[in-house]
């Protein structure tokens, strides 16, 4: 049996910035928002960043799986805005989650596929048998110059799975049954060293990047594992916004149904590392037993890592009331003093 995911978490903070008042601030139209298809974004609170969002993911992974933390043999975060450049925020959940401090801890970053960067290497663990059980995370406080384009979706979010062998005591909500990586040196994105903001490539972002990869890793992954399109029941590919996936996935030829769970970014905007991952929790917990879902992370510079999963029982609502959690739509002083803080 391939390894599972046991359970799974993720936190999104309430604050939320539209598009629009971005857009009013700097006196532009909302063409450009709108053609993102981004209606509004998460934005974290001055006392939150990568590390806390992570913990609040993971905590509810292991709450609402009934995982006993010392049966976590490894911890791996992805990010691209870990709050220290030399300090892991690994170390710092092992000790803040009450974790077995003989445990494997370690920082991961690839743009915005380390949090699946983190999933296959805590799956191949688990089935070398090194570990019993493992987290691993995607969590960012992504940044963007305040006036680019990146202000319109640049998010805060964070995922966490628990990935273990299926047992009576903890059956596994869906198998990890492949996943495979495909990787060029393409400059889209970058962030040199000192630098407080990324600058990108524009519209090279689209082709031959995010497109070229996504579509190819996807095709390879579907067709090693001989299936076709019509085989899968839920895609989830990465979100940098709404237009990108959506025209990635019909090409692919998908269906808008078969994006439906899992397609979260015009309400959230893109949670960077754990934009793919927070769109794979929102499939768990409505998929149905025995059904396939692909998913396909991107990460600019760049590759992309694609997985096919089953579903080994019916899905399972975490334990939250997201629904009922109080948003609250900020100014944009209040925005642009959250991104001061946490800059």
């Amino acid at each position: 049996m391939p390894a599972s995911i046991l359970a799974f978490g993720r936190y999104i903070p309430p604050r939320r910035i539209e598009t629009k008042t971005i857009a009013a601030h700097w006196k532009r139209g909302s063409e450009q928002a709108e053609g993102l298809g981004i209606i509004e974004k998460s934005v974290a609170s001055p006392d939150e960043d990568a590390f806390t969002l992570a913990w609040e993911a993971a905590l509810l992974a292991l709450e609402t799986g009934k995982i006993d933390p010392k049966n976590i043999g490894a911890v791996f975060v992805g990010s691209e805005s870990h709050p220290y450049a030399v300090k892991p925020t690994s170390a710092m959940l092992v000790t803040a989650l009450k974790l077995e401090n003989f445990c494997l801890a370690a920082d991961l970053e690839f743009a915005c596929k380390a949090g699946t960067e983190a999933l296959q290497i805590v799956k191949a663990m688990v089935e070398s048998r090194q570990i019993r059980a493992g987290l691993a995370i995607g969590t960012d406080t992504a940044q963007a110059k305040p006036g680019d384009a990146l202000e319109y979706s640049a998010a805060a979010g964070a995922a966490a799975f628990v990935v273990g062998m299926h047992t009576i005591k903890h059956p596994g909500i869906c198998t990890i049954d492949r996943t495979l990586s495909y990787t060029t040196d393409t400059p889209d994105f970058w962030r040199g060293t000192g630098e407080k903001y990324p600058t990108h490539a524009g519209r090279f972002t689209g082709e031959p990047a995010y497109f070229h990869h996504v579509e190819t890793a996807a095709r390879r992954i579907l067709e090693e594992a001989k299936l076709k399109p019509s085989d899968i029941d839920h895609v989830v590919l990465h979100m940098p916004n709404a237009k990108f996936p959506k025209q990635a996935a019909k090409k692919l030829g998908f269906s808008d149904k078969q994006m439906s769970l899992g397609f979260i970014v015009p309400t959230i905007g893109n949670t960077y590392s754990a934009c793919s991952p927070i769109g794979l929790t929102f499939v768990l917990e409505k998929a149905k037993k025995g059904e396939r879902i692909l998913l396909v992370s991107y990460g600019s510079g760049a590759g992309s890592d694609a997985f096919l999963l089953t579903m080994q029982q019916d899905g399972v609502p975490l334990s939250l009331d997201e629904d009922g959690t109080e948003i609250k739509h900020l100014s944009y002083a209040e925005y642009l003093q959250s991104t001061k803080v946490l800059a």
